[in-house]
């Protein structure tokens, strides 16, 4: 599958352990992009499953990643599939609640595409949202 066609195909992965965050999430993209498909996934470990069961005519045209989750950290994840060249070419945005600058260096080290610290407010999130379907998916 050629990157042009995964892109029109509009799948983003949500990645993050907290149900409330990925609603949270969602409702800011719904607000403005109701024609991309969104998938919940759990976990660092459930996402690598996920890559692992699914070829490539199927892989999301975009995961967002969260660091901080149970089991397999999001820096794991990021590190292995942007380190296996089946999976490399899919755009990663790190969304996070960390504002570390050690983790944002670590994160663009690891080849993600965008690293975001997670907005206190929901119109801010919106924007975020938005500026990425954006960047994406125009």
């Amino acid at each position: 599958m050629d990157i042009m066609n995964q892109y029109e195909r509009k799948l983003v992965y949500i990645v993050d352990d907290d149900p409330d965050d990925r609603q949270i999430i969602l409702d800011a993209f719904l607000e403005h992009h109701a024609d991309i498909d969104y998938v919940f996934i759990e976990s660092a470990n459930e996402l690598m499953k996920i890559l692992r069961d699914t070829g490539p005519s199927d892989y999301p045209s975009l995961i967002l990643l969260d660091l901080n989750m149970p089991g397999m950290l999001g820096m794991q994840a990021l590190k292995q599939i942007k380190g296996d060249k089946q999976f490399a070419q899919i755009p990663i945005v790190v969304l996070t609640t960390s504002t570390l600058k050690s983790d944002k260096k670590l994160s663009y080290e690891m080849g993600a595409n965008c690293f975001i610290s997670k907005p206190s407010r929901y119109h801010e999130l919106v924007a975020i949202t938005d500026s990425i379907s954006k960047v994406w998916f125009q």
